[in-house]
């Protein structure tokens, strides 16, 4: 049997990293194992600084846009020459499957494993299926999803339901590692305020804007975004960081709430940790309404409290947080039947049975 996959995803965080867990299956099967992203976007940095140690090979990506703009016109240009190198990328070096995970980089290398006859399988994040994974989709051979609702939302007979990726080290989280890392109070709450992998400016604004109410009844640990650390605020019971990587568990183990947008992988990193959530997903300017849609589910099953974009400027978020603090016992309450499975080790077992019988059928 071929034992060379190539995985592919990115632009954001949630686009990579699940890819991440499933990798080290392969790698321990003995499994030659690639990742192709984009040349200058951020999966980059996640895949080659992470320690599942794989080659990335890069390729030119152009965003796909539902709106009109002139950057279309270039963008264009770069998703054909981005299919042209991932083409000769498979060709070289000859995969079994290609596992997507989204984002606009995955579409050159899912029509070009088409075109070479390589079978892909596709993760899908959100409940509605962005515009990359709805291309892709017609040229995939099956396309899991997280959401058990997105059977509703289409009519793809390849969609199978098999949930979300969830990163193994939110199973060994440590909340005492977290106060150690934050250096905060054991005894005094801890609210998670973060705004995706890029960060959120109306999120940053609306907290700092209350923080000096905030601290007197919580500690914040706020994950702002690339160069939005603001060094003119100090308090001890206030910690900014750009990003968190590695100790990002243990952060969210020690907090009893979280402030966040509402990113797929990152809401049920918090389901799974049972954190209750106040969830401010992205306006339709500036997405496609998936997070609305995500957080709309979430809010619909008692997990969290859902403020619009839009509404941050005239909300207090110091009274939101301490009403939702107030209430956590029914968030956490709403969340304690929620079961979740080994799905990385799920898909690695679909890929490798599915080739596996591939290989009877052509013997």
């Amino acid at each position: 049997m071929n034992k060379t996959i190539i995985f592919t995803g990115g632009g954001t965080a949630g686009h990579v990293t699940p890819n991440l867990e499933i990798i080290p299956f392969f790698i321990n099967n003995g499994w030659n194992v690639f990742y192709v992203g984009s040349k200058y976007g951020m999966e980059k940095e996640i895949v080659t600084k992470s320690d599942v140690r794989i080659k990335f090979l890069p390729i030119h990506a152009g965003k796909l846009r539902r709106y009109f703009s002139l950057q279309n016109v270039v963008d264009i240009f770069l998703i054909g020459l981005g299919i042209i190198e991932a083409f000769i990328i498979i060709k070289k070096y000859k995969p079994a499957i290609i596992f997507s995970k989204g984002g606009f980089v995955s579409f050159p290398v899912v029509f070009a494993a088409w075109l070479n006859m390589v079978p892909v399988l596709i993760h899908e994040s959100d409940v509605t299926p962005g515009l990359s994974n709805k291309l892709s989709g017609f040229f995939a051979s099956k396309i899991f999803s997280t959401f058990s609702e997105t059977s509703k939302y289409t009519n793809n007979s390849k969609l199978e339901y098999i949930g979300p990726i969830i990163r193994s080290g939110f199973k060994n989280a440590n909340y005492k590692k977290g106060f150690e890392y934050c250096g905060f109070n054991k005894n005094i709450p801890v609210i998670l305020v973060m705004g995706g992998s890029l960060g959120s400016e109306n999120i940053n604004k609306a907290i700092r804007r209350d923080l000096n109410k905030l601290i007197n009844n919580f500690q914040i640990v706020h994950i702002c975004g690339k160069r939005n650390v603001d060094k003119n605020i100090k308090f001890d019971n206030y910690k900014q960081f750009e990003y968190i990587n590695d100790q990002f568990p243990d952060v969210l183990a020690m907090s009893k709430l979280v402030v966040a947008r509402a990113g797929s992988n990152s809401i049920f990193e918090f389901l799974f940790m049972k954190k209750p959530m106040i969830l401010i997903p992205l306006p339709p300017k500036s997405s496609r309404g998936d997070q609305i849609m995500n957080a709309k589910i979430f809010k619909e099953k008692g997990y969290c409290e859902v403020i619009n974009d839009e509404d941050l400027e005239n909300v207090s978020s110091d009274n939101v947080i301490r009403v939702a603090y107030k209430n956590k016992d029914y968030y956490i309450k709403n969340m304690q039947n929620v079961n979740f499975s080994d799905n990385a080790k799920k898909v690695y077992e679909f890929i490798t049975k599915k080739l596996a019988n591939k290989c009877k059928l052509n013997k």
